[in-house]
């Protein structure tokens, strides 16, 4: 059963949160290894992530107020893995928030990425917004699900802070990219994620990993965006599996104190060494 959709306030007239913007960078699906030699599907993950990273910094928007990863960091699950990304967050500066994707060990991830600056999971506010950090990782499988436990958080969440916009970062995509071998399976229960998005009305837009490829759309008063790996990339709206060859990138968002979000995805030609 759908839920009834919640009356969403203009951007322009929501909350009465003053301040400034809060900048974000989102990086995705770095498929890192134990060792920074390693190749996933012929490309130097670490060193592509490295020239991305590069660009990012040499933008008039660095440094961002967060840095948010969603998911797929380590390919192999390995503490060398996870602990090299660790020191890179570190030596960028700005806080990071990270989940996990369906190629992470959850417990792995948290044992060794989480610390002072470096956030796994749960909730943050950041200027007049809330970030809420999902994860959907499914046990043994490419297909994400939240569970009961995550919806249910989720839910609190949004309940006691009914007055800030609300940005929701999760690595599955809760809505069909149009692409027979990512939606079937994709997110076991995109249904009742998508019916509590509509039920609160801060909710101003969700973000998400795991497709390697750009989207950007609205529904419901919600924008729905995914971006690019930080290296291998996939084909848009192809029923069976297949690489593209767009160059890797990431994307810059600007949440506004009033409930507006702009945001732009930047691709980092050359940056997929070889």
């Amino acid at each position: 059963m759908t839920s009834p959709v919640a009356s969403r306030p203009s951007p322009q007239t929501a909350g009465e949160i003053g301040g400034l913007s809060t900048v974000l960078l989102q990086i995705t699906d770095t498929h890192l290894f134990a060792s920074a030699d390693t190749k996933h599907r012929g490309i130097n993950t670490q060193a592509s992530l490295d020239s991305v990273l590069v660009n990012a910094k040499a933008d008039a928007r660095w440094p961002p107020d967060a840095i948010v990863v969603t998911g797929d960091i380590v390919h192999d699950e390995s503490q060398a893995g996870y602990e090299r990304f660790r020191k890179t967050l570190e030596s960028l500066g700005p806080p990071a928030f990270c989940i996990p994707g369906n190629h992470d060990d959850p417990a792995v991830l948290e044992r060794y990425l989480a610390a002072p600056r470096v956030q796994v999971c749960g909730d943050t506010r950041l200027g007049a917004w809330r970030l809420i950090l999902l994860n959907s990782f499914g046990n043994g499988e490419v297909a994400g699900a939240l569970g009961t436990a995550e919806l249910a958080r989720m839910e609190r969440v949004l309940e006691k802070h009914p007055g800030e916009h609300t940005l929701i970062c999760m690595h599955h995509p809760p809505v069909a990219m149009g692409s027979a071998w990512l939606d079937n399976p994709g997110l076991r229960d995109a249904e009742p994620f998508m019916d509590l998005v509509r039920l609160h009305a801060q909710v101003r837009a969700v973000l998400w990993g795991h497709v390697h490829q750009e989207l950007d759309r609205h529904a419901d008063g919600v924008r729905l965006m995914s971006t690019p790996s930080t290296c291998a990339q996939f084909r848009p709206e192809n029923d069976e599996f297949a690489e593209d060859n767009r160059p890797p990138g990431m994307r810059w968002l600007e949440l506004n104190p009033n409930g507006g979000l702009t945001t732009e995805v930047l691709r980092v030609p050359g940056a997929n060494p070889a």
